[in-house]
């Protein structure tokens, strides 16, 4: 069913439709939208179970760990502060390996205040052992949201749909919702075990020793590149009955590129007109949108820039002291390669700067221009 919809709604009706079981979060801008939306969806009686209004995010993500733990579908959203403030429990939720799915709205990070879009709030908990997926759109969001409680269920993973904050969030789309019969074929009902059962009383957190520690981060590490197999299968399984999938990311015409553009999230749209608008007055580009980031897709990267003489990557993002995120993972990822690309970092859009198609137009014609890489990212505002 085709409607128009804000992508914060977009993703209340993704929950609505995975039949989640138990909703706790704590409203911050620009997330407040989903909140709200599943409050409704409650007292509508759309929305079963139970829904918890917390005192803070910490408290939040507390309550949706305790939930997964007794076997439960478990949903919040939250940004940027709050993402913040959860940092502890993240921890938490990782290293029980509960499958709570939740959605960051990125928001910039204080201080100073602002409220634009900024990916450095989820992208800041990439060692939290949460897997991350970035959505370009409203659609994608949707799509993925259900998809990460049929991967979570499987792997044990907790997982972060990210979207950005007041483009994806609150633009309005025409999004193609899907059915409640053919989301509970895809998604069965949740198969979680309850480790409260009286009848099987167990301990949950011991204290350990060191190598008892490191058993256990070994097999958080190695079931973590199991899951890439499982993100797999359900991509194609969500395609064969939808029609829609995202995979680890996406190549346009990378083959043997003069320069390949690497984008995530809403600025890949604005990405792909600026390289059909290169194409067309004769430059050799091509597209690169990444979409996994935890478990970071290494090998389809490698295979995706084979050939490629020069890489310009676009980050919404900025790591004080080094680059971009999303660069600094493809420059790790292309290291191996006897012949990589020469890459380029830009840094725009910060807190939901504008990016125009001109803009990206510039930053890929420069790209050309240079013989070597620059040491520190290029810094592109309008006003410059």
């Amino acid at each position: 069913m085709k409607t128009l919809l804000q992508g914060n709604y977009a993703v209340a009706e993704a929950v609505r439709l995975s039949r989640v079981q138990f909703v706790a979060a704590y409203p911050i801008t620009p997330q407040t939208p989903i909140y709200e939306r599943l409050s409704d969806y409650e007292l509508e009686g759309k929305l079963k179970g139970v829904m918890m209004r917390t005192e803070s995010e910490h408290s939040a993500m507390a309550a949706c760990i305790s939930a997964a733990l007794t076997g439960v579908r478990t949903f919040t959203a939250t940004a940027s502060q709050g993402i913040a403030l959860m940092h502890e429990m993240l921890h938490f939720a990782s290293g029980n390996r509960v499958p709570v799915v939740m959605c960051n709205v990125n928001r910039v990070v204080a201080i100073p205040w602002a409220f634009g879009s900024d990916q450095s709030d989820s992208l800041s908990q990439r060692d939290t052992g949460w897997m991350q997926f970035y959505c370009e759109d409203a659609q994608e969001a949707v799509d993925t949201v259900i998809q990460a409680y049929k991967i979570a269920e499987q792997v044990f993973f907790p997982v972060m749909v990210c979207i950005d904050g007041f483009f994806t969030s609150h633009f309005l789309e025409p999004i193609d919702i899907p059915e409640q019969e053919m989301v509970d074929r895809f998604l069965p009902p949740p198969d979680i075990p309850n480790r409260f059962d009286i009848k099987n009383p167990a301990y949950v957190g011991n204290v350990v020793s060191p190598e008892q520690y490191m058993v256990f981060r070994q097999k958080s590490f190695e079931d973590m590149e199991k899951a890439r197999g499982v993100i797999k299968r359900v991509d194609d399984e969500y395609r064969e009955i939808f029609g829609r999938g995202y995979g680890y990311l996406e190549a346009v015409d990378t083959e043997g590129a003069d320069v390949v553009l690497a984008t995530s999230g809403a600025m890949t749209s604005t990405a792909r007109v600026a390289v059909q608008s290169l194409k067309d007055k004769g430059y050799d580009v091509g597209l690169l949108k990444l979409r996994t980031f935890r478990p970071f897709p290494t090998k389809e990267i490698q295979e995706a820039l084979k050939g490629v003489k020069k890489l310009a990557v676009l980050d919404r993002n900025i790591s004080i002291g080094k680059e971009g995120i999303w660069c600094q993972e493809l420059k790790a990822a292309l290291y191996p390669l006897k012949e990589r690309p020469t890459i380029t970092n830009y840094i725009a859009g910060i807190c939901g700067a504008d990016v125009s198609p001109e803009m990206i137009e510039e930053m890929v014609i420069n790209t050309l221009k240079r013989e070597d890489a620059p040491e520190l990212p290029v810094w592109v505002r309008r006003d410059q």
